[in-house]
């Protein structure tokens, strides 16, 4: 085991440290435990809740900005209900399901072996299922806004290619990814135990980073299901005629920051090829 005591040219009481085992790729054990079903349950009630704050808030300031130009929150309060919810629902959650919340973070930790195939699976219908039941309450609740003001749909905005949509959300989830790997490693509290990190803080602030940057290009999706769940209850072609950008664009993102996490930063590929070597006499 590795001990990591210098950082800055100060010494710290540093802890002994070891890689976590990867998560099997397939577990049928896990599908009779109970804590399974409720790490399922929490991501759907946190998405539904993530998406009924947020698309309120979307409908809001498009509902007052109608009226007045000055109303309303404006694109930094929507950026701040996006990044904010996030923040609390990671904080209730983190505990019992590792508050994904999203199916690109989700995909992102699959890669990286943290969570099983079947879990992620799961997980990323929850959080479908529960996108599409916040917004059907938006709609519920306020009918004849919801229907006026766009459902709260991304769309890939007026002057913008195709491509420049995609390489929105690539990079823009790449930042939450690949934030969310670095807030919560687990070796972060064996090297820097000197510095406490509340992890859901930073993700809720690169979500709120990442809305500020590109809401004027695609209303900002990074996040498959917020995008699925609001073109389902919406329903309208414009809501679908790029919707493909909001799930290939954040799977590419998240596939490329779990890449870079785990096999350059903590040098995963070294750590195999010396392995494979070691094997090989």
């Amino acid at each position: 085991m590795a001990k990591d005591i210098e950082v800055g040219g100060t010494e710290y009481g540093a802890k002994d440290y070891q890689d976590p085992p990867p998560a099997p790729l397939i577990d049928p054990e896990e599908l009779g435990k109970w804590s399974l079903y409720r790490a399922v349950i929490a991501e759907f009630i946190a998405t539904l809740l993530f998406l009924y704050i947020t698309v309120l808030t979307v409908i809001g300031y498009k509902s007052q900005s109608a009226t007045d130009e000055c109303g309303g929150v404006g694109i930094l309060g929507i950026a701040w209900a996006f990044g904010g919810m996030i923040f609390v629902l990671v904080y209730c959650t983190a505990g019992i399901s590792g508050g994904h919340i999203n199916p690109a973070v989700t995909f992102g930790l699959f890669l990286a072996r943290k969570v099983s195939l079947v879990r992620a699976v799961l997980y990323i219908i929850a959080q479908c299922l529960g996108a599409i039941s916040g917004v059907g309450l938006v709609k519920a609740f306020q009918k004849a806004y919801y229907v006026r003001y766009g459902g709260g749909a991304n769309e890939l905005a007026a002057g913008y290619s195709t491509g420049t949509g995609l390489a929105a959300e690539i990079i823009g989830t790449f930042v939450l990814v690949y934030t969310v790997f670095s807030a919560t490693d687990p070796k972060r509290n064996a090297r820097d135990s000197h510095i406490p990190v509340l992890a859901p803080l930073p993700i809720g602030f690169a979500v709120f980073m990442v809305h500020l940057a590109t809401i004027p290009i695609t209303g900002t999706g990074i996040n498959p299901a917020r995008s699925f769940g609001a073109a389902v209850i919406y329903g309208k072609d414009k809501a679908w005629d790029d919707h493909w950008i909001f799930w290939v664009g954040p799977f590419i993102g998240a596939a490329i920051a779990a890449i870079y996490h785990q096999y350059i930063l903590r040098a995963g590929a070294v750590k195999a090829l010396g392995s494979f070597r070691s094997s090989s006499y």
